[in-house]
């Protein structure tokens, strides 16, 4: 049995982008639409190995996509927001608008 959203509206966070590091991936890539893998991890002032982990669940929810390969001789990851990911930052941000309200 589902149950009715909450007139308060906290339902409507996206648990997947919500977390911290997620979240900073979704602002930068919406402003960015691609970033490279290092740069990212620069940016967000996080270790290699979680940002991976919280890229995985981006991509799981096909709200980024990943592309591997190389530049020269170099491994190159390159990070790309999704339409789906867009849609559903745009939501987020909604949702986070309306449940923090008017401010003033």
């Amino acid at each position: 049995m589902a149950t009715a959203p909450s007139p308060f509206g906290i339902d409507r966070i996206d648990e997947v982008i919500h977390g911290r590091l997620r979240l900073g991936v979704m602002a930068y890539l919406a402003n960015a639409d691609v970033a490279d893998f290092n740069e990212l991890k620069a940016v967000l002032e996080v270790t290699q190995g979680n940002l991976s982990v919280q890229l995985r669940k981006l991509e799981e929810a096909n709200y980024v996509s990943i592309e591997k390969g190389y530049l020269g001789r170099k491994p190159r990851t390159q990070v790309r927001i999704t339409p789906a990911g867009r849609k559903a930052f745009a939501a987020y941000l909604e949702a986070l608008s309306k449940l923090i309200g008017p401010q003033g």
